[in-house]
């Protein structure tokens, strides 16, 4: 199967929101199963970077090990479209070579000695120069390597060996540690005489003078002094080589997603860049708008077009952990190929938006595309006030906007007041651009309704902030919605802040936000296509009905009763809108009232959504036998459930029929045998028979 990826051209980070690891703590590399400790230990010992290492070590069972090496190797892969994966065949023939060739004055392994270390990390030397039978000199051989400083090495550079006492290992020169005199087996100066030493040494060999002072070529012309930077290459720069150009990101959303993500995506993480925006709508409820915008998206040929399948996973966790709102999702992309050809060297971006009731939350979302078996994901964290409490929104930037008729009423991700705002997670411009800047304020007193002002301030680093732009509240009708224009073209392409300040009639600050962007120099910079799934209108009882479920997981339960009734009651024909009411009745103990709602739903296949909550009222009321009915024909509809199996068993119990109750609670003990309560009844019931 053919596949074409469509990949991101640029990657700028301006601003970045951290998520912890993961709870699990790291273990000693003694702890792993040999072969695992094996493969960090020696095989990728040199190539592993410490946030990888990190990770590695938190992982808990084999599988997980596996995946993370899978992962570890394709990070790395040159070719990832192809089966073949030309660095890990490159470097476990390194690891061949050092140890046929190096190491042989020493009872360990070629990779151990510090000639084959550097060979592993930076390959064959682009030249040799060997200095063995020079009596004047101790044993020395110069590999001279360029053409690595996309590795983050100088662009051309020496690695001195040497036998410190003329016998045994090639061990690792630097001029500050060493120092010339040090390849000079008859030096009878002063130790600390380098221009002795250099001079020495100059008359038997100009090259190794020039190395023994600097590994650099050209960094120590006329100077005899030990170069600190040579110190900083061997014993900084170089280690880091082998891990500089891997984005390490992988690792920890590995660790981080390794229970949402099905087995067969972990090793395939690709990154992402992203942005949330809260807006508030006219309506009263606040919106979290946000995107993701993949570093690729593989499209997969099938039958004259290329097809994606995106799989959304989205949670939002409250202070403690616990989830209080999903998103979840399936978008299927299907194009003929023609098309996708034009989306080829195109970014593309996905978006959506949900409404969030007041509190501090951390977002997650995981992005799947299920035809490559890749995902991505993002983290965010997302603050929502009190309605009452004065607010100003995130500053949103726009690198341009339009009018949009096509909603028609309905919710679009980053829309606001009829006006489509298109950014990008990037916050990045060109000069020929004009930045439009959404932002919003509410909660305001009438006197600073009235009196309030907004400062835009722009700031450039090095350069003195400059007011660009000051404004009365009262000029605008609407301060939910208050949009402002800059052009871009008088200024220099840098990175930039632009803060809007609200000052009170004394001009003290009461608010302020702030946003950083960057205007590039380049006359063009790739933007996305875009799939952005439009919501129903703000009117619409979903939204009740989801800020319900989110107030009932947040523990309260008199606002969860009023939206979800709400819901329930202008859309009557909802099941699930009904079930969700029934749930907070249930928490209510309004056993009757539970009743009443799910008897709409009886007779069709909706049934089986209230079996378990009828069973549990009927159970409260004190009603056994419709209980333990109710119980069973969920049993037989959905499987075998421990809870259920449970209330079951209370249901026998409180009828009296303590033999059925006990097959129900010995079969519940077979699925779970760490219910120590349940069991010490079960025991004593069969001791009082």
């Amino acid at each position: 199967m053919r596949a074409l990826v469509l990949s991101s051209a640029m990657s700028i980070v301006l601003s970045v929101l951290p998520f912890s690891l993961s709870g699990q703590a790291s273990k000693s590399d003694k702890d792993l199963p040999e072969r695992h400790r094996k493969w960090l230990r020696e095989e990728v010992v040199y190539l592993i970077g410490p946030k990888e290492r990190d990770v590695f070590l938190r992982l808990e069972t084999d599988r997980e090990r596996d995946i993370f090496i899978e992962a570890f190797w394709k990070q790395r892969d040159p070719t990832p479209n192809t089966p073949q994966n030309e660095f890990k065949e490159e470097h476990y023939q390194r690891i061949v070579y050092a140890n046929r060739h190096f190491g042989r004055e020493s009872p360990a392994p070629g990779w151990r000695s510090e000639m084959g270390r550097i060979y592993i990390i930076l390959g064959p030397p682009k030249s040799e120069d060997k200095f063995e039978n020079v009596s004047e000199v101790r044993p020395t051989i110069i590999w001279f390597y360029e053409g690595l400083a996309q590795s983050g090495l100088p662009n051309a550079f020496n690695v001195v060996f040497f036998k410190e006492d003329q016998i045994g290992e090639y061990k690792l020169y630097t001029p500050t540690k060493h120092g010339p005199h040090r390849l000079l087996p008859h030096f009878k100066g002063d130790v600390r005489d380098f221009e002795q030493a250099y001079a020495q040494l100059l008359e038997v060999s100009p090259q190794l003078a020039e190395v023994s002072v600097s590994l650099i070529p050209g960094e120590a012309a006329g100077l005899v002094t030990p170069s600190l930077a040579s110190d900083v290459l061997v014993n900084s720069k170089i280690p880091a080589a082998a891990y500089e150009g891997v984005k390490d990101a992988y690792a920890q959303k590995l660790l981080m997603y390794k229970d949402r993500v099905e087995v067969e995506y972990t090793a395939n993480y690709v990154d992402s860049e992203s942005l949330l925006d809260v807006i508030l709508d006219p309506s009263g409820l606040f919106f979290v708008h946000y995107l993701i915008e993949p570093k690729r998206l593989t499209l997969e040929a099938s039958q004259g077009k290329l097809q994606a399948w995106l799989e959304v996973d989205g949670r939002v966790a409250d202070a403690g952990g616990a989830t209080i709102h999903q998103v979840e999702g399936r978008v299927p992309l299907d194009y003929p190929e023609e098309q996708a050809a034009k989306l080829k060297d195109k970014l593309f971006s996905y978006q959506d938006m949900f409404p969030l009731l007041p509190g501090t939350y951390k977002f997650s979302l995981i992005l799947k595309n299920a035809v490559s078996k890749e995902f991505s994901s993002m983290e965010r964290d997302v603050f929502i006030p009190e309605r009452q409490t004065p607010w100003m929104s995130p500053l949103l930037l726009a690198n341009r906007t339009q009018m949009d008729t096509r909603a028609q009423g309905r919710n679009k991700p980053f829309q606001a007041g009829g006006i489509q705002y298109v950014p990008s997670p990037r916050n990045d411009f060109i000069v020929s651009d004009t930045l439009s800047l959404f932002l919003q304020v509410s909660g305001l007193t009438p006197d600073l309704r009235r009196n309030g002002r907004l400062l835009f301030i722009l700031q450039r680093q090095g350069v003195p902030a400059t007011t660009l732009r000051e404004k009365s509240l009262s000029v605008y009708p609407d301060i939910l919605h208050i949009d402002e224009a800059f052009s871009l073209s008088g200024l220099a392409p840098a990175y930039y802040v632009i803060t809007v300040s609200l000052v009170d009639a004394a001009n003290k600050e009461v608010l302020a936000e702030r946003a950083p962007f960057m205007i590039s120099p380049v006359p063009s910079l790739p933007r996305p296509w875009v799939v952005s799934l439009s919501q129903p209108a703000p009117a619409d009882p979903l939204y009740a009905n989801i800020l319900g479920n989110q107030a009932f997981r947040l523990g309260d339960t008199s606002k969860a009763h009023v939206l979800l009734e709400e819901a329930s009651r202008k859309r009557p024909q909802s099941a699930a809108f009904a079930r969700d009411f029934g749930r907070v009745l249930f928490q209510e103990k309004e056993y009757d009232q539970v009743k009443r709602v799910a008897a709409p739903f009886l007779s069709g296949d909706s049934r089986y959504d209230f079996l378990e909550i009828l069973g549990r009222s009927f159970l409260a009321l004190g009603q056994f036998a419709e209980a333990i009915s109710h119980f069973k024909e969920h049993l037989a509809h959905f499987g075998t459930n421990i809870a259920i199996l449970n209330a079951v068993g209370e249901g026998y119990f409180q009828l009296g029929d303590t033999k059925e109750a006990l097959v129900a609670w010995e079969r519940s003990l077979q699925l779970d045998p760490k219910q120590e309560d349940l069991r010490k009844r079960v025991v004593r019931i069969k001791e009082i028979k």
